[in-house]
């Protein structure tokens, strides 16, 4: 079975090979920056970059649990590199706002007062760190049932940062409704009775399509 296939070969893939592989693009941008390859504004680019990577990881962190219940392919080992790798790549979209943008820490405090879509940013950032520093065994352990229920405010945290997006974009673009779009999907596809009715949905057309 291919499905069987693909687990084997997942189990067989070290998930540290995730933090190697997933900063490569954010390198990547960076390095861009540096040479004058981001365009006429390098450091608004590379913080829009740095963030917009940060949210397709949460967004791929998001869709583990709903590829394991419709299709059987467990990605849920690579969930925690995938996570913490999206956390490496908010504070690096934080302190490129911070020290390149707008370095005074007057004006930043300001900033994230007066602006909705930077306080927004920030709430999901100061969210993201109990949730980083808690993605380990050892806290795993020592807060038993807790765990589970602190980091499902990673769900939070996915919402407000596509808000962050939505709010920051100038006029009418596609990219950021489409992240929140998949978002909330990701989210509804969690509700046991939706999740049910997809699932014999879903059923029910692969049986269609062997029949002919």
């Amino acid at each position: 079975m291919p499905v069987q296939f693909i687990n084997t070969a997942l189990r067989k893939t070290p998930s540290w090979l995730l933090y190697v592989l997933l900063p490569i693009p954010g390198l990547v941008a960076i390095l861009a920056g540096l040479t004058g390859n981001l365009g006429p504004e390098p450091i608004k680019a590379l913080e829009h970059e740095l963030g917009e990577f940060a949210l397709k990881l949460l967004i791929v962190g998001l869709s583990v649990k709903p590829l394991l219940h419709f299709t059987r392919i467990n990605l849920v080992r690579f969930r925690r590199a995938t996570g913490v790798v999206a956390f490496g790549y908010v504070v690096a979209h934080f302190l490129t706002w911070f020290l390149l943008d707008v370095q005074l820490l007057s004006q930043i405090w300001s900033d994230i007062v007066k602006r909705p879509y930077i306080t927004i940013g920030f709430v999901a950032f100061v969210i993201m760190v109990p949730l980083a520093l808690t993605s380990n065994n050892w806290s795993v352990r020592k807060l038993g049932h807790f765990w589970r229920v602190l980091h499902r405010l990673t769900y939070a945290v996915a919402i407000l940062g596509a808000l962050h997006y939505l709010m920051l974009v100038k006029g009418f673009q596609i990219e950021p409704l489409v992240h929140m779009a998949v978002i909330f999907v990701l989210l509804a596809v969690r509700v046991p009775k939706l999740r049910r009715s997809i699932q014999i949905s879903l059923r029910s057309l692969g049986d269609k399509i062997l029949k002919r």
